[in-house]
């Protein structure tokens, strides 16, 4: 009994409930920095775990959050940040992708509605094998960036 009682307090705890394993895949806390309430995009971001024997790819996301939600990457030039779009993540077999600051992630652009800290955002994360899953973004504490600010450009 032991070994059973902290196990399921971790199963009942709030991050268990955010996280989600469906078939190979681990799903790892998608969240959102708390936006500002005049902001007109938001990044997302999330770590996915491929426990299976192939590759997996993500290939898009949807939210009503915002009129588009699309994968994207920040690439340095000149010493300034800029976004550019991802046509998919592919995630090796046994491996595990971080969609972080600074790195891949996914833009939510022409916000819908606003949002506040402890939010829970639904999206469908897209893969071309393992279909639509069904996901929350928590909405985290600010980090203080603008993203509607960036360069989103299409190159």
């Amino acid at each position: 009994m032991k070994r059973v009682l902290p196990l399921l307090m971790v199963l009942a705890s709030p991050l268990a409930a955010h996280d989600l394993i469906t078939g190979d895949l681990h799903i790892i806390h998608p969240s959102i920095p708390d936006p500002l309430p005049t902001a007109k995009s938001a990044a997302g971001y999330i770590t996915i775990a491929n426990d299976g024997d192939t590759p997996e790819e993500l290939i898009g996301v949807r939210s009503d959050f915002a009129a588009s939600t699309t994968l994207h990457h920040t690439i340095f030039e000149d010493g300034i940040a800029k976004m550019r779009p991802l046509i998919g993540i592919i995630i090796p077999p046994g491996d595990t992708i971080n969609l972080e600051p600074g790195g891949m992630h996914v833009m939510f652009m022409g916000l819908t509605s606003t949002a506040d800290e402890g939010d829970m955002i639904p999206a469908t994360l897209i893969f071309r094998k393992a279909g639509e899953i069904a996901v929350e973004f928590m909405v985290d504490p600010a980090d203080g960036v603008d993203h509607s600010k960036m360069d989103h450009a299409k190159n």
